[in-house]
């Protein structure tokens, strides 16, 4: 996605993120509808029955999803400007506040139990995190030269976004998994509202660009290929979120810290690791394997 948005020809035109944002939503749908149609043994009439029965049948089922598509819409548009704003692996590295809200949120509204060495796993978390965010201030050879007031407008899109992928993720799994509906069609509802509000956001944020250049502008194979990305992204995270939960999730994705980190001091060119990114780095994936160590439950502590 940074590659995307921070390297192009000279005289090339850049793409409009949000309307990216639309064809990801648009490809995850058509995705989705493959593989229901796939489970209808390719039957077009038991096709049609299916999405009749769980999308039109049943409205108020369908309008719960409008709440974390909205929410995801807006969190996809606020990491186009974090990436546009912040090097790669500073963005991924916070990026995982998202742990901390979504576990927040797992808390208040599925009434997850975390024991201590949990919660111990997130504060290391946020420390890491901090120790990350140490060397911001400092004159590091970039590729792009990234202003004080870009790096604060990035930093404050990715805690917003933290916010949003926190609150939508857990509403999305209580949706999940308190359904019989498959999660295939409950993707389908998901992106076909992402799909309304996305074009939302591209008609009040980007409209007048459109209307010039066109909804196409500036679009080539690498930008086809993060919306691929994205979309299957997003398909994956949903089952996740189906056979696992949200706090599993965001703790996997942990891992893709060392390869961002990699990815970007080779290939982008545009971060100059430090020692205190290193040590953030060893907190965050610390605090990674902390939380997957299983708790004693009370019994076993005062056996009966």
């Amino acid at each position: 996605m940074r590659y995307s948005r921070t390297h192009k020809q000279p005289g090339e035109q850049m793409y409009i993120a949000s309307t990216a944002v639309v064809f990801a939503e648009i490809f995850k749908v058509l995705a989705c509808l493959a593989i229901i149609f796939r489970g209808s043994s390719y039957r077009w009439s038991v096709f049609v029955n299916q999405l009749r029965e769980e999308i039109l049948a049943k409205p108020w089922e369908t309008l719960k999803l409008a709440i974390p598509s909205g929410l995801y819409t807006i969190q996809n548009n606020l990491l186009y400007v974090a990436l546009s704003n912040l090097d790669a692996a500073t963005y991924q590295v916070t990026y995982q506040l998202k742990i901390l809200t979504t576990a927040l949120f797992s808390v208040c509204m599925l009434h997850k139990r975390l024991g201590m060495l949990k919660w111990l796993s997130l504060v290391l978390l946020m420390i890491g995190v901090t120790l990350v965010q140490w060397h911001a201030d400092e004159k590091a050879p970039t590729s792009k030269e990234l202003s004080l007031s870009g790096q604060v407008v990035g930093v404050l899109a990715v805690l917003t976004a933290c916010c949003s992928s926190g609150f939508a993720g857990v509403y999305f799994e209580k949706i999940l998994k308190g359904t019989k509906a498959s999660i295939w069609m409950r993707n389908v509802q998901l992106g076909s509202f992402g799909v309304v509000f996305g074009l939302m956001a591209v008609m009040i944020n980007d409209g007048s660009q459109v209307s010039r250049g066109g909804f196409l502008q500036g679009y080539n194979r690498i930008t086809w290929i993060v919306i691929s990305l994205q979309a299957f992204g997003g398909l994956v995270g949903a089952a996740v979120i189906k056979y696992a939960d949200n706090i599993l999730k965001g703790f996997a994705a942990s891992l893709s810290i060392v390869v961002s980190s990699f990815v970007s001091f080779y290939f982008l060119g545009d971060f100059q690791p430090t020692s205190f990114f290193f040590l953030g780095t060893c907190g965050v994936l610390v605090a990674t394997f902390l939380y997957g160590v299983p708790e004693r439950s009370q019994a076993e502590v005062n056996p009966v």
